[in-house]
C-alpha cells in the first residue's frame, strides 16, 4: 500500500525488496544497532510530500500576479510589504495577507540561538559552501523528478548555468547575514520570500507541460524534493566538509538543521516529517539514495555538464581577471570529481581532476589549522568571520560582472 502513495519514478519500495538493499541492512544493524532507512510511516509520510506544493504562496501567485493586478504590480507590491511591512499599503488583497500573516508569524519551536549559529557556520565555510553545493547536487540531476524543471526553465543549462548558479549563490549570503532570517524586513528574510514565489511559478508552469508525468515524479519542486535541500545544506556539508579539513561538530549540524528548519518554513516547506537528528537524516538520505531511477537522460546530461563548465574562462578576458576564472574553474572541476559518485561521474564529460587536486590536499593543513584556531581563539574567530563575508562578497560581484540577482522566473519555458 506504501507503494502507492509514491511517484511510480521514486523506487524506494522496490529497492527494499532486493538482495543488495537487504544484505546493506543487515550490515548497518549489525555494526550500529539501528536502522538503515527512516521508519515505514516516515517514509510514507515522505514519499506524499512528493506530491504536496505550497497552497498558500500558490494562491497569491494566483490572485495577485496572475490576477486582476497583474505581475509588474503584484511585483511592486510585494517589494513595498517587504520593505516597510503590510500594513503600509491600502487594499491588500486577501491571499496576500494570508501569505504575510504566515511569513511573519515565527512558529514557536524555533530557536533564535541556533538560527544564528546554524547561519554563522555558513559565513564561517565562506565560499566553499557555495562549491560543495553545486558539486554535490550534480548527483542527483541524474533523477528526471528534479532535472526536467531545470531543463524547460533553462535557468542551469548551457550558458545560463553561471548566471542561476550566482543568484542561488547571493541567496545563500542574504539568508546567513547575521541576523538575517530574524529580523523583520531584512534583505535576507526579502529573499526567502522571493524565492518562494519564485518556485511557485516554475512549479506551476512545470506541472502543466506535456513533458512532465505527475504518476511519475511526483509535483515538481515538491515539499519532498525542497526538504532534501534542506538536508544538502546542512547534514551533507558538516559531514563531507570533513575531507576538506573543516571541523564542524556534531552540535554545529544540528543547529545547521535547525537553521535550515526555519529557512525552510520562510521558504514555505510544510513537510510532514523533518529530520531532527543527524542519524534520522542520513536515514532520510540513505532511503532517497535507494530510490533513484537514473532517468534523467539528455536533460540530466546538459545540467551535470554545464556546471563546470560554466566556470570556464571567459571570451575577451584577460590578465588577472582571467587568472581568477581558470582558477575557479579548475577548482570546480575538482569539487565536481570529489562529490559525484565515481560510477555517475563516469557517464558524462567532465573537466579532468588531475593534478588540481593537489590543491585542496596542500589547502588542507592550513584549513585545519584556521578551524582549530578559530574554535579556541575568540578574537581570530570574529577576524576570520569578517574575512569570510568579504571574500564571498568579492568572489560574488567578481563573477556577477555587474549584473542583479532578479529571482524572477516569470518569462516562458525554454520549449
Amino acid at each position: 500500500m506504501a507503494a502507492n502513495t509514491c511517484p511510480t519514478a521514486f523506487r524506494y519500495w522496490d529497492s527494499l525488496e532486493t538482495s543488495r538493499v537487504q544484505r546493506l541492512q543487515r550490515v548497518v544493524r549489525r555494526l550500529t544497532g539501528g536502522e538503515l532507512f527512516p521508519t515505514e510511516k516516515q517514509a510514507t509520510d515522505f514519499c506524499s510530500d512528493l506530491f504536496a506544493g505550497d497552497p498558500v504562496a500558490e494562491r497569491f501567485v494566483a490572485d495577485v500576479l496572475h490576477g486582476d493586478i497583474g505581475p509588474k504590480a503584484g511585483r511592486k507590491m510585494l517589494d513595498t510589504a517587504l520593505a516597510n511591512g503590510i500594513d503600509s499599503l491600502d487594499d491588500v488583497p486577501a491571499a496576500m495577507s494570508e501569505l504575510f500573516d504566515e511569513f511573519e508569524t515565527v512558529p514557536d519551536w524555533v530557536q533564535p540561538e541556533l538560527v544564528e549559529q546554524g547561519a554563522a557556520i555558513w559565513r564561517r565555510w565562506g565560499t566553499m559552501l557555495f562549491s560543495f553545493a553545486g558539486a554535490e547536487t550534480l548527483e542527483i540531476y541524474t533523477e528526471a523528478a528534479v532535472a526536467t524543471p531545470l531543463s524547460l526553465a533553462g535557468g542551469y543549462a548551457g550558458d545560463n548555468a553561471l548566471r542561476r548558479f550566482l543568484e542561488t549563490c547571493r541567496f545563500w549570503m542574504d539568508v546567513s547575514e547575521p541576523g538575517a532570517l530574524l529580523t523583520p524586513g531584512s534583505k535576507g528574510r526579502a529573499t526567502a520570500l522571493k524565492v518562494r514565489v519564485m518556485h511557485v511559478s516554475v512549479r506551476s508552469r512545470v506541472a502543466n507541460h506535456p513533458e512532465w508525468d505527475t504518476e511519475k515524479w511526483g509535483l515538481p519542486i515538491s515539499q519532498g524534493y525542497m526538504l532534501l535541500t534542506l538536508l544538502a545544506g546542512s547534514v551533507t556539508p558538516g559531514l563531507a566538509l570533513w575531507s576538506l579539513g573543516y571541523h564542524t561538530t556534531p552540535s554545529e549540524i544540528r543547529a545547521l538543521l535547525h537553521f535550515q528548519k526555519y529557512m525552510g518554513h520562510l521558504l514555505g516547506v510544510r513537510v510532514t516529517w523533518y529530520p531532527e537528528t543527524i542519524a534520522d537524516s542520513a536515514r532520510l538520505l540513505a532511503m532517497t539514495a535507494a530510490s533513484r531511477s537514473y532517468d534523467a537522460g539528455v536533460h540530466g546530461a546538459e545540467l551535470i555538464e554545464s556546471y563546470p563548465a560554466a566556470f570556464a574562462p571567459r571570451d575577451g578576458h584577460r590578465g588577472l581577471v582571467r587568472l581568477r576564472e581558470a582558477y575557479n574553474f579548475r577548482i570546480n572541476s575538482v569539487y565536481s570529481a570529489m562529490f559525484m559518485a565515481p560510477g555517475t561521474r563516469r557517464n558524462y564529460t567532465m573537466p579532468k581532476a588531475f593534478p588540481w587536486v593537489l590543491i585542496p590536499l596542500a589547502r588542507f593543513p592550513v584549513i585545519t589549522a584556521t578551524e582549530l584556531t578559530r574554535r579556541f581563539v575568540p578574537a581570530f574567530a570574529r577576524v576570520h568571520e569578517k574575512v569570510m563575508l568579504w571574500h564571498r562578497e568579492n568572489w560574488y560581484e567578481a563573477q556577477m560582472s555587474g549584473r542583479k540577482a532578479a529571482f524572477d522566473a516569470s518569462g516562458a519555458l525554454r520549449r
